[in-house]
């Protein structure tokens, strides 16, 4: 086999290998490869084709990579997600909770609940605030 098709089996490899990874590494060294792949085609050799690869897998990593991962997250929502937009939210004492144990309801969902430490137990149909989430238990306060 020549260099040019040893070259251009490796950039496809990578650029295949990319799907699993996703963060555009193994895709800017697959483009160094398929450009190492079209110089050793058209100049011969794999001197020249190791050279063409490692500087345009370079001038992909620094150069393409950083705008394409800017251009790639801007398109994230930045919205607060999973139990974390729970936080600060008013749930409503369904069970005696105490720091032990107890129920609440979130937003029409029943969540297990306690107290921080050192709070006095809170009495069902009691208004409370969700401090923070430890696990599947909501850590609450009573409104005042």
């Amino acid at each position: 086999m020549t260099a040019a098709v040893i070259w251009l089996i490796v950039g496809v490899l990578l650029v295949v290998a990319e799907l699993l990874s996703g963060e555009f590494v193994l895709l800017m060294l697959g483009g160094g490869a398929l450009a190492a792949g079209g110089a050793s085609l058209l100049v011969g050799g794999p001197v020249v084709g190791g050279v063409v690869f490692a500087v345009t897998s370079v001038l992909l990593l620094f150069a393409v990579r950083p705008a394409l991962r800017r251009r790639l997250d801007r398109g994230v929502d930045p919205a607060v997600m999973h139990h974390q937009a729970l936080l600060g939210s008013t749930a409503i004492v369904v069970a005696r909770v105490d720091e032990h144990g107890g129920r609440v309801k979130i937003g029409g969902d029943l969540w297990s609940a306690r107290t921080s430490d050192g709070h006095e137990p809170i009495e069902p149909g009691a208004r409370v605030t969700v401090l923070s989430i430890s696990g599947a238990t909501a850590v609450v306060v009573a409104q005042d």
